[in-house]
Order: C-alpha cells, then sequence, then structure tokens
C-alpha cells in the first residue's frame, strides 16, 4: 500500500508541476528569454565575412 500511495504521490506532482508550466505557458516564456540572450552574445560579435 505504501508503494501505491508513493506512485500516486509522484504521479500528482509530476502532473502538477506539468500542468502549471502548461497553463502558465512558461516554456515559450523560457524559450523566449534564452532567445534573447543567445542574440544578445551573438549580435555583438563582428561579422566575419571575407568572400
Amino acid at each position: 500500500m505504501k508503494v501505491i500511495k508513493k506512485l500516486l504521490l509522484i504521479l500528482f506532482i509530476t502532473f502538477g508541476a506539468l500542468f502549471f508550466v502548461y497553463f502558465w505557458n512558461m516554456d515559450q516564456k523560457l524559450m523566449e528569454w534564452a532567445y534573447r540572450r543567445v542574440n544578445e552574445i551573438f549580435d555583438r560579435k563582428k561579422a566575419d565575412i571575407n568572400f
């Protein structure tokens, strides 16, 4: 019985975390933040164009 309770608790916590991320659309907000940081890093570099 303890194993079933632990399993259900883990499933409920996982479901709650996934619902929270989905509901608040945090995955896209996180990716937007990451893209901005990457663009800041690469926009600072000089273009190396040798034709």
